[in-house]
Formats: C-alpha cells, structure tokens, sequence
C-alpha cells in the first residue's frame, strides 16, 4: 500500500547551498572583465552601453553606471561623480535600468568622449574681461571630460577665486623657482603687473591619459604654446564690441583706474591679434561661447584621428 500511495510523487531536489555564492561571484568576475577591456580599449564604451540596453539580462547591464565610467581612460572618481550629476543618474542606478531620457544623455556624452578621437591641447586666449574664466568653468562644470589646466599666478585671488581651482596662487619667490627648474609649458608678465604660468607636468599627463586640455592663458602665453606644441588650436575669445569690453571691465570692479586704463590699451592690442589664432569666438552668451569652444576642440579631435 506504501509502494502505491507514494507513486508517481516527484522527488525533491536538495538546494545547493553553495550555488547562488559561485553564481554571485562568476557574476562580480564577469562584470570585472568588461570594466578590464573598457580601461584597455578592447571594448569601446558605446559597445558596452548599446549591448546593456539590448539584453538586460546580460553582465553588461549589471554593471553600476559609476563602475562603467570609472573604467574610462581619464575618468577618475571625482569625475564620475560630477558627470553623474550632470546627467542626473543615481550612484545605485545599473547601466540596463536606465530610463530612456538617461539612455539619450549618456549617448550625447559618448558622442564627446569617442575614444577613437585623439587628445589635443586647446589654447583660449583674447583681451581682458572678455569673459574667459567664465566660459572656461562653464566648460568645466558642462563637458568634466575636457581637462582644464589651472595656471600658477602672483597676483592675489579675486573674490570668489578658489586655490587650486581657479588658480594656483604662488608667491614671487615660487613662482621664481618653477621657472628656473623649468616646469612652466609657458609663462609670462601680464599688464606690467603680476606673472601667469602653465605647469607643463599637469598638461603633459592628461594627453598622455587621452584627455584634451584647455588652456586660459593671455596671448603671450598663447604664442609660446604655440612654438612649443605647433599643433595646438589657439582660439580667440572676442568681445560684442569694444563698448561692451570696457563696460564689463569697469563692472568687475577689481581694477584701480589706473590699471583699467592700463588694461584696456593692453586689450587694444590684443584684439589686433586676432589673425595669428585659428578661429575667433565672440562672447555675447556665455553658454553658446562655451559650446562652440567645445564643437571646435571635438573638430580638432576628429581631425587629429583622421
């Protein structure tokens, strides 16, 4: 009766308590090896990110966003964490679960950073108060993946400046020695009035990691680059007009009169040398000057590869 009453009864499978470890690690494995070809150019990024939103089940869409931007060449913490911002995606998102406007934003960031372009230095250079320092940290703030060299100077911070963001704030005496140990890519002693500087280590190292680098720097900087990196791309950033040039200078209010006036006859200059650059930029909006700086060093990058 035993026999009967048991028949046809499915036996029960014994779980392996084991399994759904090895699972986990194969899975961390795996994912290890897609961030090692990212970093080694194996796989191309978009590769990664296409293949993750087709099969959502597969590794590529396990990995973290963080994780697959941190194995890009050049993109270290503080990076990642300022693009993720920008893109407005969570540290815990997954690269599978994004949503279709995040899928978009990350395409338009891989369109930039294609690894296939190549690094170029970038020079941006025009006359007093036309508005560099802003359109520079309007390029850093929007576009993290363009390296922004932060020039050495003697002169004091202006309000809202920040040391060893804005600039590295130095003395005579350090500035000196970084000149005679020659660590500058460029120098020079602008308006009669203070020294300006490009540590040439930090320019060096984010073209040899494959980042791009923008340079703000005054035209005498900008003709040493150029003699000493001929395929620089030296833009010129211009003002409206010269009403608006001595209204902003004025407006700033960081200059004695006499130094505005010493300022502005330095800027007449300046703006004759608008033919030794290789495009002009007007500043009348910040954001567009910014981007068009940004599509001029994408072109460049195209260019070089080609």
């Amino acid at each position: 009766m035993t026999g009967s009453r048991d028949r046809g009864v499915p036996e029960r499978s014994i779980p392996d308590p084991g399994a759904a470890g090895r699972a986990a690690i194969e899975a961390r494995r795996a994912r290890a090896a897609v961030k090692r070809a990212l970093a080694a150019g194996q796989r191309g990024p978009r590769d990664v990110a296409e293949r993750a939103w087709q099969e959502p089940d597969g590794v590529e869409a396990r990995l973290r966003v963080p994780e697959y931007f941190g194995s890009l060449r050049g993109m270290g913490p503080k990076r990642v964490e300022t693009l993720m911002r920008e893109l407005a995606i969570a540290p815990s998102k997954r690269l599978g679960g994004l949503g279709g406007l995040q899928r978009e934003r990350v395409r338009a960031w891989l369109d930039v950073v294609d690894p296939s372009r190549r690094p170029r230095l970038i020079v941006l250079a025009g006359p007093t108060a036309v508005g560099k320092g802003t359109v520079a940290q309007y390029v850093r703030e929007h576009f993290p993946q363009i390296r922004h060299s932060v020039s050495a100077t003697t002169r004091a911070p202006r309000p809202g400046e920040i040391d060893g963001v804005h600039y590295a704030f130095v003395s005579d005496a350090e500035f000196d020695r970084m000149v005679d140990e020659g660590e500058f890519l460029e120098w020079a002693t602008v308006h009669n009035l203070s020294r300006y500087g490009t540590p040439r280590s930090s320019v060096q190292a984010a073209l040899d990691e494959g980042s791009s680098v923008l340079l703000e720097i005054d035209l005498q900087g900008a003709r040493q680059v150029r003699e000493s990196f001929p395929d620089a791309v030296l833009l010129f950033l211009a003002p409206p007009s010269w009403d608006e040039l001595v209204r902003r200078l004025v407006g700033r209010g960081t200059e004695t009169p006499a130094e505005r006036a010493k300022r502005l006859e330095t800027a007449k200059v300046e703006l004759a040398s608008q033919p030794e650059f290789d495009a002009t930029i007007v500043n009348s909006d910040v954001a567009e000057a910014a981007h068009e700086v940004v599509e001029r060093i994408l072109a460049a990058e195209a260019e070089a590869r080609e």
